[in-house]
């Protein structure tokens, strides 16, 4: 991977050999690595004992949790925060697995609509709770940057499974509580 990013460098018409450039094959190598380091990781293995019975019937929510992901389109980041709530049935998840969850999809080449489905799904399939809702509001680079160049859009997806679709008193429960900001400073 070095030598590839050497020779980009030199097609962009940089010297890689230059004093500010000679580390950054290493530094792009690490950094990739890192951003993509999703794929190296097995979410059902990390779902693995980390659910419970219980028989607590209530909306669960993972509000603001922060998202960090590239692009795979152009390879740029996008960002921003992504909400998760559960209603289990019978089964519920140590809490900070729904982070763990979102961090290893978004660490992967993505799209955010795929990267809302796969956290909604996984939840889904592993906790067969009576519904699964997912919003994710993202700030996209390749928007921002290059392309239309609109930096402030903020780019809106939403999974919703189970009673959260079906139910909109349900639903709505949710969405007002994501809203809620920080008059729920509990």
């Amino acid at each position: 991977m070095e030598e590839h990013v050497r020779e980009i460098l030199k097609a962009l018409g940089e010297d890689p050999e230059r004093d500010g450039l000679k580390e950054t094959p290493r530094r792009m190598k690490e950094s990739l690595e890192f951003l993509t380091s999703g794929y190296g990781e097995d979410v059902d293995e990390v779902m693995k004992g980390f659910i419970l019975d219980e028989e607590y019937d209530e909306m669960v929510i993972c509000r603001d949790i922060s998202l960090y992901s590239l692009c795979e389109h152009h390879i740029l980041p996008f960002y921003g925060k992504c909400h998760v709530a559960y209603i289990p049935r019978g089964k519920i998840i140590g809490l900070s697995k729904i982070p763990r969850v979102v961090e290893i999809f978004s660490r992967r080449l993505q799209i955010q609509e795929r990267l809302t489905n796969q956290i909604a799904g996984t939840l889904m399939e592993h906790l067969e709770p009576l519904g699964v809702a997912v919003i994710i509001e993202a700030v996209h680079l390749c928007m921002a940057m290059r392309g239309v160049q609109k930096r402030d859009s903020l780019i809106i997806t939403s999974s919703m499974l189970g009673a959260f679709r079906n139910d909109p008193k349900t639903r709505m429960e949710f969405l007002d509580l994501i809203r809620g900001g920080d008059r729920h400073k509990w």
